[in-house]
């Protein structure tokens, strides 16, 4: 169990002085960079070997929002390890009373160099023991379903040099933006206000890297709702039509009903 105390930088607030859910994901980046070096394995100590860990799933709950300046008590542990090779990290935000804040697990591949996954050395995995395989993984609401899902919203763009990564591609908390991005854009073309958005929860399956300068295009469909959060399935596909990620954001909207304030009758 690795514990650490945390807090969004001033650039992860929007325009309502709270984090957006993307940038809750970059502190569970952070504080699993920060674990892993805590146990002698810093990022320029996986350089030297040749090997990384790539997310290949990850699901969040958010609790409550998380304003600037606000400290975050985490604490974070290794819940398995398959095969050397498959492995799953948990990681839990709160605030400094204990009031829970975001929840998720993580779900890596070890690698080789080129990408490839590949068994772990056993330095590695000594310096990594699996803690409480018995608590509960993170997971989505059970949804309300939609038949048929309802479309909402669809966008390209050209993927930037600068956003790639230290493994030369987009890091996966982006990909929360591109789906959150998209639902924005839905809501600004209806007159509605795009940073009233209000994270619930996440799953992302990404499947490849998107990297510079290929074109991703978006698309959002309503699947269906979970209390007053309403689910959204997203599509990331590149230039080739190959899927880059999969993404299944729940949101809620500060002034209302997320749905109504799309326009999409339901």
């Amino acid at each position: 169990m690795h514990e650490l105390v945390i807090g969004i930088p001033r650039h992860g607030a929007g325009p309502r002085e709270v984090a957006r859910g993307s940038e809750i994901w970059r502190l569970f980046q952070e504080i699993a960079v920060q674990a892993s070096a805590a146990v002698g394995w810093p990022p320029e100590r996986y350089r030297e070997t040749g090997t990384s860990f790539v997310v290949y799933g990850m699901t969040v709950q958010h609790h409550r929002e998380v304003p600037y300046g606000q400290a975050l008590q985490a604490r974070t542990w290794v819940h398995d390890f398959r095969r050397a090779t498959l492995t799953k990290r948990q990681i839990r935000l709160s605030l400094p009373d204990g009031t829970p804040v975001a929840s998720c697990t993580q779900q890596w591949v070890h690698t080789d160099a080129s990408l490839r996954p590949c068994r772990a050395p056993q330095a590695l995995l000594d310096a990594l023991p699996v803690e409480h395989p018995d608590e509960p993984s993170i997971e989505l609401p059970e949804l309300d379903l939609l038949d048929p899902p309802v479309p909402v919203f669809a966008f390209s763009f050209t993927v930037w040099h600068v956003w790639m990564d230290p493994l030369a591609h987009v890091n996966h908390p982006q990909y929360v933006d591109f789906a959150d991005e998209s639902l924005a854009r839905a809501l600004h073309a209806a007159g509605a206000d795009p940073q009233g958005i209000v994270p619930v929860a996440e799953h992302v399956t990404f499947k490849r890297g998107a990297d510079a300068p290929r074109q991703v295009t978006v698309t959002t469909t309503c699947v269906g709702r979970a209390g007053d959060a309403w689910a959204f399935a997203h599509e990331l596909l590149d230039d080739a039509g190959q899927v880059c990620a999969r993404v299944t954001t729940l949101r809620r909207h500060v002034a209302g009903d997320l749905a109504a304030l799309l326009g999409l009758g339901l």
